[in-house]
């Protein structure tokens, strides 16, 4: 998001805000939305069942909400910036909430896949949190606390996968989402009587052009390495959708580089500090989701003789996590 021009706490404000009750709620929203992305890995060997649809198409439960966060997290933080923070907060949550509950009533793919994407687009809550953090917080508090709510991103993950599979091995796999849907009301109605809103605005006009680049560009890459082990790596839609991608982007990059007022300031992502912890971010994201989604792969791969190699599991279940569960 955009830098602030200055923050309300370091400006006098009279009313300091409630700096613990603040930094707890916003932690625990973030923990929240965080679970959003673990919770149906402990389920998707047996969606295929509960939603009467093949592996390949079920894999979408995860894929469209990876999707939606990838493309909603800059829109909404500059959203955020523009029209207040605390205000997205809360709409982000309500779509989280809403759609957790689609996902609760689901028996088919489709509103299970518009669930999942409505979930993802609760992934700016991070971020925004550590933006109202950085505008209401007394200076002492804002590093501890800013790595608390960055931390609720791995808390919430490594949470997400043990609960979910208890609650999924002992009662109706429905009441993961009914849970999730009250996690997410409990944090709305906390976010809303505890964390005070942003007086800083950004103010200028919204980057339509680049936020619509930014989607196209990120949709066609994802769609490519999410499927691309079932369509062939060098069929023509894999190749397509590839070529598309990076053909978008690196035109969205000199846009956005020209844009008086772009969604991405890319000139301050490329400081060593910046680009370096994103860097890293990259690689625990991708750590922890091949961990997430390879293991649970090779437990439901089918038993091999004594001479055959454990390691065409895991080959099959890294390159094709879908057939493994077929």
């Amino acid at each position: 998001m955009s830098d602030a021009p200055a923050r309300p706490a370091e400006a006098g404000s009279s009313v300091p805000p409630r700096s613990n009750a603040v930094v707890a709620v916003l932690a625990f929203a973030g923990i929240v939305v965080s679970l959003m992305q673990t919770l149906v890995i402990p389920i998707i060997p047996e969606l295929p069942r509960y939603l009467n649809a093949s592996a390949s198409n079920t894999a979408w439960a995860v894929t469209a909400t990876l999707l939606a966060a990838a493309v909603a997290t800059p829109v909404v933080g500059r959203l955020g910036d523009m029209f207040g923070k605390r205000r997205m907060l809360l709409t982000s949550i309500v779509l989280l909430v809403t759609g957790s509950i689609v996902c609760a009533l689901a028996d088919s793919l489709v509103p299970m896949v518009i669930g999942r994407a409505l979930q993802g687009l609760a992934a700016a809550v991070v971020p925004l949190g550590i933006s109202v953090m950085r505008d209401v917080l007394p200076g002492e508090r804002l590093a501890g606390s800013t790595a608390l709510m960055s931390a609720s991103l791995g808390v919430g993950g490594a949470l997400g996968l043990p609960s979910a599979a208890f609650i999924a091995d002992h009662y109706n796999w429905h009441i993961l989402f009914w849970v999730s849907a009250v996690l997410g009301a409990l944090s709305f109605l906390l976010v809303l009587l505890l964390v005070p809103e942003s007086e800083v605005r950004t103010g200028g006009r919204f980057d339509l052009v680049g936020s619509l680049g930014l989607s196209a560009g990120l949709v066609s890459l994802l769609l490519a390495i999410s499927n691309g082990s079932d369509w062939g790596w060098t069929s023509a839609t894999t190749l397509a959708l590839g070529i598309a991608a990076v053909t978008i982007l690196l035109a969205w990059g000199r846009y956005e580089l020209r844009s008086p007022q772009p969604l991405v300031d890319l000139r301050t992502t490329a400081r060593p500090q910046v680009l370096f912890t994103n860097l890293a971010s990259i690689a625990l994201g991708f750590s922890m989701f091949a961990m997430s989604l390879v293991l649970p792969s090779c437990s439901n791969c089918p038993r091999r003789p004594a001479t055959a190699s454990a390691g065409r599991c895991w080959r099959s279940a890294w390159c094709s996590p879908r057939r493994a569960w077929s």
